[in-house]
């Protein structure tokens, strides 16, 4: 998920450097969506993640 992130952010910086600002505003929402989703699954996993047994 954090690899999408990144690819997104890419396309959006390459985007807005050439010129394409409505490009680039899509790629930084999505990429933003992703990180937040990103986010999310981690501290579920942490919470949820393998517990030694006891």
């Amino acid at each position: 998920m954090l690899r999408w992130t990144i690819t997104f952010l890419v396309i959006a910086i390459i985007a807005g450097i050439l010129g394409f600002g409505g490009i680039a505003g899509a790629a930084a929402g999505i990429a933003e969506i992703c990180f937040y989703v990103f986010i999310v699954l981690f501290l579920v996993s942490l919470v949820f993640g393998k517990r030694p047994k006891v």
